[in-house]
């Protein structure tokens, strides 16, 4: 929480200093005026170490919080209760940290005759600019209530769709933790006992068995620490990599073509480019103006370059749907369905049919993939614990071939 000196008068007139904990100055003042004293200035301190502040921003607004809130205020404006009142009851009753930290400043800025989009472009961090030109259209058109409303399910969508291709990613994840957790295992308790007992039968181990010989005294050894420092640079440097723009362009180029996975990357960000694009149209926002934002919000390079390439379509005169084509990447039942939003004029619905069509996609290719994943994932433990013990057995069945 802001910390605010104030130089004070007490009721003797003496001149003192203060300092207090305020979401505001004008929050300070009150709380110094309650006390007696007269106020003579105010000035926020930015000096030391604000251990609330550092734990506040490390706390994070999720989409839930959010759609929570825009669903509340849409009812609470449309129910005819003035925006300060509306926020301020919001803002007393949310339970997230960060969230109702911001919603006291905007609550301030609004009180000191701020309009709400002015005042939620103050904090980028928690209001990106989907949200802000939406707020700003729906006030510009006196339908506030509405747009809130479309955010909410806008937000309620996009959490639901990333929640199901998240539940896509967990399971083969979890299972290959496990299965090299188990080779690990396996390769540094149970490899070595049998190590002794191949030196003292003789002879030259198979290169299979010897290979599991070696992981082991690897995996045993001061060498091993090697391993995790290997990985670490490699993430760092395909984090750098992914930072640059050519990195990023190309690394999302890749993500569209992989296999299985690709066909998901692709439904996913039709989905979301659909869906984000004709909740601004449908709000009211410039075409210009929604193309940008849309561009900006889309989550992969490639996506974004097609939808700047249609806005500058859009710029000479031309149309939305040709210059999506000429990407290559945007599905033909997408383009089609643009293209006849265009021609009649409703934009907007047909992006919303494209956006429920794409949805239910992804929701049956993630079915599909994690059904997919069951069997494969299981032959993939399978094999990592059988060639353990096929290598452990090896040795022995050569003794047998030599006895014979």
């Amino acid at each position: 929480m802001p910390r605010y000196r104030g130089s004070l008068r007490d009721s003797s007139g003496k001149e003192i200093q203060q300092v207090i904990k305020a979401q505001s100055s004008n929050e300070a003042r009150l709380a110094w005026s309650q006390k007696g004293f007269r106020v003579i200035q105010v000035k926020e301190e930015t000096g030391g170490i604000d251990l609330e502040a550092i734990q506040l921003s490390l706390q994070s607004v999720s989409v839930k919080d959010m759609a929570i809130f825009s669903r509340q205020l849409s009812t609470l404006v449309n129910a005819g209760v003035s925006m300060v009142r509306g926020l301020g009851v919001l803002t007393d009753q949310c339970s997230n940290a960060k969230l109702k930290v911001t919603l006291k400043k905007v609550l301030d800025d609004v009180q000191e005759g701020s309009s709400f989009s002015d005042a939620l472009r103050k904090h980028p961090k928690v209001f990106d600019r989907l949200y802000c030109a939406m707020v700003q259209a729906g006030e510009a058109g006196g339908v506030l209530d509405e747009v809130l409303a479309r955010l909410a399910q806008l937000l309620e969508d996009a959490a639901r769709l990333a929640n199901k291709i998240k539940s896509a990613m967990t399971y083969p994840a979890v299972v290959t933790f496990i299965a090299v957790g188990i080779f690990m295992a396996m390769c540094i308790f149970i490899i070595p006992t049998f190590e002794g007992v191949f030196k003292q039968l003789g002879g030259e181990l198979p290169a299979f068995t010897q290979l599991l010989v070696d992981i082991s005294k690897f995996l045993r050894s001061p060498a091993v620490l090697s391993l995790p420092i290997g990985i670490a640079v490699v993430v760092i440097a395909f984090k750098w990599f992914y930072s640059t723009p050519f990195g990023k362009l190309y690394m999302d180029g890749v993500f569209l073509k992989l296999p299985l996975f690709g066909d998901l990357v692709v439904k996913s960000s039709v989905a979301r480019f659909s869906r984000t694009f004709g909740s601004l149209t449908r709000a009211g926002v410039p075409i210009l103006g929604s193309l940008e934002i849309t561009s900006e919000t889309a989550g992969n390079m490639v996506i974004a370059n097609a939808i700047d390439a249609a806005r500058e379509s859009v710029k000479e005169g031309g149309m939305i749907s040709p210059a999506l084509e000429k990407s290559e990447v945007f599905p033909p039942m997408a383009i089609q369905m643009i293209s006849i939003g265009e021609e009649t004029g409703e934009m907007d619905k047909m992006l919303m049919k494209v956006a429920d069509f794409y949805e239910n996609e992804v929701e049956e290719a993630v079915k599909a993939l994690t059904s997919l994943m069951e069997p494969v994932m299981i032959l993939v433990l399978g094999g990592m614990v059988g060639s353990i013990i096929v290598g452990m057995y090896l040795p022995i069945f050569s003794i047998m071939d030599k006895i014979k």
